[in-house]
C-alpha cells in the first residue's frame, strides 16, 4: 500500500546514495509525508543532501523536512519522536545494518507503523531486537526491500521520464569501462557516492 500520505516519515542514516534516492521521492512522489526526518552521522552527508532536497523546495510539495546528525545527541530516540509531538513515525526506513539503527526505528514507530528494512546486510545472521508487545497491541510491522519487480522499475523510469524525480544525485562519478579495474581495486580510497559505467558501442 505504500506510505502514509500526510504522515510522519523517518529515514535513518539516509544521506547514502540509496536514501537520497528516498528523500527525492518521499518529497516529489505521490504520496508525500507531512514531516520528513532525514539522520546520518556523517554532517559532510548531510549538508550535500541538504543542498540537493533543499527544506524550501520540500515545503512547496507540503513536507517540512529536517536533517539530524545524531552522533552527538545523547537521547536519539526522544529527540526524533520530538517531532511528531511523541506520536510516534508512521514509516521509518533504515539505510544501514547496524543493529542500534534497526532497534532505533522500532522504537519510533506510531501506531500501525511500517519499519522498511531497505539495508542488505551481509552477515546472513545479522539480528535485532523487536518489540512484538507493539506488534501485536499496536500493529506494528516489518519490511523488507532488496529490489524492486518490473512495475517498481517501470514506475521508477515513467517517474524520471517526467521529470518528478531525478537520480543523478545518486551519482558523483561516471567513466567508462576502461575505469571498471581501477575503480573496483581503489573503491576504499575513492570518496563519493555511486559509480556509473557507460559503455558506448
Amino acid at each position: 500500500m505504500g506510505t502514509l500520505e500526510n504522515g510522519f516519515m523517518a529515514i535513518l542514516a539516509g544521506a547514502g546514495p540509496m536514501g537520497l534516492g528516498a528523500i527525492d521521492y518521499a518529497v516529489h512522489g505521490p504520496k508525500p509525508p507531512k514531516v520528513l526526518v532525514v539522520t546520518d552521522i556523517n554532517q559532510e552527508r548531510l549538508d550535500r543532501a541538504a543542498s540537493i532536497y533543499t527544506q524550501e523546495d520540500a515545503k512547496k510539495h507540503g513536507v517540512d523536512l529536517y536533517y539530524v546528525n545524531t552522533a552527538n545527541i545523547d537521547n536519539v530516540e526522544n529527540y526524533l519522536l520530538s517531532f511528531t509531538n511523541g506520536r510516534g513515525f508512521d514509516d521509518v526506513f533504515v539505510f544501514a545494518p547496524v543493529r542500534e539503527l534497526v532497534e532505533l526505528a522500532d522504537k519510533i514507530l506510531a501506531r500501525d507503523g511500517c519499519l522498511n528494512f531497505f539495508a542488505g546486510p551481509s552477515d546472513p545472521n545479522f539480528s535485532a531486537l523487536l518489540n512484538f508487545y507493539n506488534v501485536h497491541y499496536n500493529s506494528t510491522h516489518v519490511v523488507g526491500t532488496s529490489g524492486g519487480n518490473t512495475d517498481d522499475m517501470i514506475e521508477a523510469l515513467d517517474l524520471m521520464a517526467k521529470g518528478i524525480v531525478n537520480p543523478a544525485a545518486m551519482i558523483t562519478h561516471i567513466g567508462g569501462l576502461n575505469c571498471v579495474a581501477q575503480t573496483t581495486l581503489n573503491l576504499p580510497k575513492i570518496p563519493g557516492r555511486e559509480k556509473a559505467y557507460i559503455h558506448k558501442h
